[in-house]
């Protein structure tokens, strides 16, 4: 099957994107993901990508788009795209190029939380600078306040974690999904789920979906 799956900043649609590879062995398409590793690679295209982060300037979209589709050509069927489309530019890219392969997307998946909850998540998070574990003052706290447990190092929190960044990451979500929703929505594959809780508890309300999803997708390849 074919899967998107798209929340405000903190649902944890990254988190159980990988729980969706793992169980059905999708290929895991993160637009974020595919930026960030451009841009290590130091390649020119890199470059460029790191100059627009800097400057806080959105990526343009025929960027964004030939990373995707350049990794979509690699795997075809059978994937999970995490954070894209996200304008209405990527979804005529993504549909066209849909379109042209004789695929479709069999569901997209909204994981939702409220502002409040979004801004709680993200502001609350600290990061270990030199390994990159990530903590939680409510939901996974260090054993040590303020120190890494797994290299001793103090903890930091992000700049665009401030609560009033997360906000405005927040309305942004809000204003630039609101088409794309309705778009899917009319194509009858839309889906939201409701992000408050725990990872496992959200996971049971997603999990009998795309059982169901999966097994229907499997049918009709046999029999076509």
């Amino acid at each position: 099957m074919n899967v998107l799956v798209f929340g405000p900043p903190g649902s944890g649609k990254s988190t159980h994107s990988r729980t969706i590879v793992e169980r059905y062995g999708l290929a895991y398409i993160s637009s974020g993901d595919l930026i960030r590793q451009e841009i290590a690679r130091g390649t020119e295209l890199g470059r460029e990508l790191k100059r627009y982060l800097e400057g806080g300037e959105l990526i343009p979209d025929t960027v964004v788009n030939t990373l995707v589709i350049s990794r979509l050509r690699k795997h075809r069927r059978n994937f999970i795209l995490d954070g894209y489309p996200r304008t209405a530019e990527q979804v005529l890219t993504l549909e066209n190029y849909l379109y042209d392969h004789g695929l479709t997307i069999d569901i997209a998946m909204e994981i939702f939380i409220t502002k409040e909850e979004s801004i709680e998540r993200i502001s609350g998070r600290m990061v270990c600078p030199k390994c990159g574990a990530v903590y939680h003052v409510r939901y996974r706290p260090p054993r040590v306040p303020g120190r890494c447990d797994v290299c001793g190092s103090p903890l930091v929190r992000r700049e665009d974690d401030r609560p009033e960044i997360v906000a405005e990451r927040y309305d942004v979500y809000m204003r630039n999904m609101e088409p794309i929703i309705k778009f899917y929505r009319k194509q009858g594959v839309y889906v939201r789920i409701d992000g408050h809780g725990g990872i496992k508890e959200v996971w049971e309300r997603m999990r009998p979906l795309l059982d169901y999803v999966n097994s229907r997708e499997a049918s009709s390849r046999v029999f076509r």
